[in-house]
């Protein structure tokens, strides 16, 4: 009987480590899709979860790149919540084809609403010309919760492929294979300055382009079928032996 308790205990042990890799990657801050075209637009989502059992998510930060400055930004409406855009100097003026930057959005706000524990939220923004020397755009966002504590997404990704401690939302962007606009509109060719903060889009939001938490859940419970088969054939091994 011995033997049978260590074999369950062991068994106990490997699934509660599967399902504790797998948590952290349902957590973080994520931009869905998270894929998109060089030199396009796109309506992105920036999807945030409640991860305390105690407390809400009060307020929501995202700054905007600004190595790759995005010349159009808007945001749509989140019912209950006020948003802010900030524009801000670029370090250098970047020249684009609607002309040189020397101003673009660095960061968005969202605040006054409440992400309740088992809840999430997402905050769509569109925006472009996205860039064609570069294959991805980080955007660090900084979570803040009704208790007062504040978590900062802001971990680069990892140059291993290992998924970092507080991942900050990714855009992989793509070569062109269309007419290079994306999920969402282009804007006059002649404007040149950042659009207005707050003004909606109608683009239909595009799906998720898939979940690093669904793939650690499956890990997880490949891990867990593995050790219930080591601890079957143990069994077998130890009644052959009586």
């Amino acid at each position: 009987m011995s033997f049978v308790r260590r074999a369950a205990t062991v068994l106990a042990a490997a699934t509660a480590l599967s399902l504790g890799l797998a948590a952290p990657a349902l957590a973080h801050v994520t931009i869905n899709p998270g894929t998109a075209e060089q030199g396009g637009f796109t309506k992105v989502a920036f999807r945030v979860p409640n991860e305390r059992d105690d407390a809400s998510t009060v307020k929501v930060e995202v700054e905007f790149p600004v190595d790759h400055p995005l010349a159009f930004v808007s945001v749509k409406p989140v019912p209950g919540w006020e948003v802010k855009v900030t524009e801000g100097k670029l370090p250098k003026p970047v020249t684009t084809e609607f002309g040189e930057l020397t101003e673009a959005v660095t960061k968005v706000v969202w605040s006054g609403g409440k992400i309740d524990p088992g809840q999430f939220q997402e905050f769509e923004v569109s925006m472009g010309q996205l860039p064609k020397d570069t294959d991805q755009l980080i955007f660090p966002a900084t979570q803040t919760y009704s208790g007062g504590e504040v978590v900062k997404w802001d971990d680069a990704p990892a140059t291993d492929g290992s998924e970092p401690e507080r991942p900050a939302p990714v855009l992989k962007l793509t070569p062109a294979t269309g007419d290079g606009h994306g999920a969402a509109a282009s804007p006059s060719a002649s404007a040149s300055a950042v659009p207005a903060a707050g003004t909606p889009t109608m683009t239909p939001v595009a799906a998720d382009s898939g979940s690093d938490g669904t793939a650690r859940l499956l890990g997880g419970a490949g891990l867990a079928v593995g050790v219930i088969g080591v601890v079957i054939g143990l069994l077998g091994l130890r009644r052959r032996a009586s």
